[in-house]
């Protein structure tokens, strides 16, 4: 072995000893406290332990390099470079653990909230924060960890220093250039505390009827019944009115119309709605509200409303279909009077249309036999 090799290797063993006995030690305290979490039976942080651990053995590493050059220094022409790589080593470092605690910050503030229950008000509200708070900060440490790597080289400190401070002329220019962008990031940290949306709140925008799919800092996606997306700028939620079905909760009421002839016997359709509800709608009613008005007299008919209670809008949706063709079949079958046709004669009295329309069920119960 030449003196140059042993040089070498006289110089580098004490770094490769703590180096050895830093990692031994790490994997020593990550065994512990795995073993401590799972005697507990705290499978969350059992979970979470995994994407620190990497993150944390490469600080131990630095860490480790560090105290061996203190311990045994380098040569002078090497220690520059030397210092330069630790502290970019440092700064990846940071940044890699920040992000995971902020990983693991936001999984715990969701815990204890089920995004997939019936009732999922509180999940969508803390499930909408976390991910912006998450993009936020992801957007302050990247930003960090720029202007530190570009302060750690001589010829980019000064660089490094006007973006950390968000000083200086290129500041102000690259600001005025992207005033809609910051209009738009302000737009989503406004949105992350009032909260006029949440994910998955059932929404009407441009016309259409679609569900909160994604909140971004500076852009919104609604998921239309039809599958189609529609992208929107954040501003847009705060600058123009919107209908928000499960604003406070995920119960809705819905409609259903009806124009049937004057001579139609209210009272017997109202039952009949009640009776769907009752037996055929199953779990698309929540038994809340079954209720048939009269809402509107023309020349030619009646307006009648059917308004129905569900759990979810689109539940009501299904419901308010269900109410349609049941109440259409009905007036076909067993009142075909009430069905609105031009009038060349006299009037159709309520009672002649019922019993008409009992006559001709009775028709066919015995054609049945």
């Amino acid at each position: 072995m030449t003196s140059a090799a042993w040089e070498v290797l006289n110089a580098g063993w004490p770094y490769i000893v703590f180096a050895l006995v830093a990692l031994a030690a790490h994997s020593l305290i990550v065994w512990a406290i795995g073993r401590v979490l799972r005697a507990g039976g705290e499978t969350f942080w059992q979970e979470a332990l995994g994407p620190l651990r990497n993150s944390t053995r490469v600080a131990v590493l630095l860490l480790a390099v560090q105290l061996a050059q203190a311990a045994t220094p380098l040569p002078a022409a090497s220690q520059p470079l030397a210092h330069t790589l630790i502290a970019l080593g440092w700064i990846a470092t940071l940044v890699w653990l920040a992000l995971g605690l902020g990983g693991l910050l936001g999984s715990l503030m969701q815990r204890s909230y089920d995004i997939s229950s019936e009732d999922n008000l509180e999940a969508r509200k803390m499930m909408t924060k976390v991910r912006l708070f998450r993009r936020l900060f992801t957007f302050f440490v990247s930003m960090l960890a720029l202007a530190a790597t570009l302060m750690v080289f001589e010829a980019t400190r000064n660089i490094g220093a006007s973006v950390l401070a968000s000083a200086g002329i290129a500041g102000a220019v690259a600001a005025l250039s992207a005033q809609k962008l910051l209009g738009s990031v302000i737009s989503g940290v406004q949105i992350a505390f009032t909260q006029p949306i949440r994910l998955d709140d059932v929404v009407v925008v441009e016309g259409e009827w679609g569900r909160i799919e994604e909140i971004g800092m500076t852009y919104v996606v609604v998921r239309i019944w039809d599958e189609r997306r529609l992208i929107l700028p954040t501003s847009y939620f705060l600058e123009r009115p919107i209908q928000n079905w499960t604003r406070n909760s995920a119960d809705i009421m819905g409609s259903a119309f009806l124009c049937v002839d004057y001579a139609a016997p209210v009272p017997r359709i109202r039952a009949e709605l009640a009776r769907i509800c009752r037996e055929e709608a199953g779990e698309l009613w929540d038994g809340k509200v079954c209720v048939l008005q009269v809402t509107d007299v023309g020349q030619a008919c009646l307006t009648l409303r059917a308004l129905v209670s569900s759990a979810n809008a689109s539940r009501n949706w299904d419901l308010r279909c269900l109410v349609r063709e049941r109440l259409v079949d009905f007036l076909r079958e067993s009142l075909p009077c009430a069905i609105p046709r031009a009038r060349f004669a006299h009037a159709t009295t309520i009672g002649e249309c019922e019993a008409f329309g009992d006559s001709l069920a009775l028709h066919q119960k015995e054609k049945e036999r």
